[in-house]
């Protein structure tokens, strides 16, 4: 009778409106459902503004064409040279990618380490700061000139390689940080009813003003075939985690878009000229409507250590705790652990995942807790990352 109890209890994904974010009618008992002690620590919100479904599946496609940039024009980067199956990106990726920076601004792939120090090469990453503040991103320089992989501007590649590509990211996370900052006041509400001494509007300034947040745009590379597990050229391999790695996130609240599956045998997504020129968009790229692989995906663990995964609606947005949220409600929201399951080999096919992510992030100088700022979190967690 109790096992059964517990599994009754199983925590489930916890969906609102915008209307009713913006309303400020959700309950702090469905609050606590999607991101206390016994959640699974994300809240999906649906009812977006009309435009979302557009921004997403060019934005996504666009994380094809740009990982599978030619090689003529990119040379070839050290994330491929160790796996020689996945061809793409280089002289173009070293002009967009910023050792200098920890590789979190631009191009990233084959860099970090996100468990028991294994290296990720099975995803590139494209790293994006989109909210501009040309005040509070100097001060950020100068009180803190060791951190430059939340002060260094963003790079972008040429606009003839990917044209509007620039714009469509930034356009479309500026959406996520709006839907984001009405979740943070809904968290400001609870924190308030909750939490003595808690400020009113704590998070809700910290998602709208931070020029720390955080955005990254993610291709994850079709498996390559099953070898010999002491002959596998790439040891972020694992039954579990073999996209990416079991971790916490970062921040405040991340927002996150629907994973998006392209069968690249299929559908090649390579950007020509004649595609490219005269300005126009790169086509949207055709969507699968989901992996053979039900397993596919984003899973999350619960406090018990068992595992969902968890599905975002292609119109709608997930928002994620992270360890920055956890510390600023002391506890009472929990960032929870969570890792990317890639495919079985005899359903992985050419079948590559593109989503984003965007980690809204206190300001550099802002407090999480007692004794630190903001700084020294993301400093140790990025230095433990690579």
């Amino acid at each position: 009778m109790g096992s059964i109890g517990r599994e009754e209890a199983r925590p489930q994904t916890v969906s609102v409106s915008l209307r009713e974010l913006k309303d400020g009618s959700v309950s702090l008992d469905t609050l606590e459902q999607a991101f206390g002690p016994e959640s699974l620590g994300i809240i999906i919100v649906r009812d977006l503004p009309q435009e979302f479904v557009g921004l997403r599946q060019t934005l996504l496609s666009y994380s094809s064409y740009l990982a599978n940039l030619p090689e003529e024009e990119l040379g070839k980067s050290e994330c491929y040279a160790v796996r020689e199956i996945m061809a793409g990106l280089t002289q173009r990726a070293a002009k967009v990618e910023k050792p200098e920076a920890k590789y979190d601004v631009g191009w990233s792939c084959g860099k970090e380490t996100l468990a028991n120090g294994r290296y990720d090469t099975l995803k590139g990453s494209y790293y994006v700061q989109p909210i501009h503040n040309a005040e509070l991103e100097a001060k950020a320089r100068k009180l803190y000139p060791n951190v430059p992989e939340m002060t260094s501007p963003n790079v972008w590649p040429d606009e003839s390689a990917l044209p509007g590509f620039e714009q469509i990211f930034e356009k479309l996370c500026h959406l996520i940080v709006d839907t984001a900052a009405l979740v943070a006041r809904s968290c400001d509400r609870y924190g308030v009813a909750k939490l003595e001494g808690y400020q009113d509007g704590t998070l809700e300034r910290i998602v709208k003003g931070s020029v720390c947040t955080k955005a990254r745009l993610l291709h994850y590379f079709p498996p390559p075939p099953p070898t010999d597990a002491d002959e596998r050229p790439d040891s972020a391999m694992a039954i579990d985690d073999d996209w990416c790695a079991t971790h916490h996130d970062l921040g405040a609240l991340t927002g996150l878009t629907c994973q998006m599956f392209v069968d690249e045998a299929a559908h090649p997504p390579h950007a020509t000229a004649d595609t490219s020129s005269g300005g126009h968009l790169l086509p949207p790229l055709p969507e699968m409507d989901s992996h053979p692989d039900p397993n596919a995906g984003l899973w999350i663990k619960d406090r018990s250590g068992r595992k969902t995964l968890v599905q975002i609606p292609r119109d709608c947005l997930g928002f994620q705790t992270g360890e920055a949220l956890q510390l600023i409600t002391r506890g009472r929201f929990k960032a929870v652990p969570h890792f990317v399951r890639g495919a079985q080999p005899d359903k992985a096919g050419r079948i590559a995942r593109n989503t984003l992510a965007v980690f809204t992030q206190p300001n550099l100088w802002e407090m999480v807790d007692e004794e630190r700022d903001f700084a020294t979190l993301a400093q140790v967690t990025i230095d433990n990352s690579l």
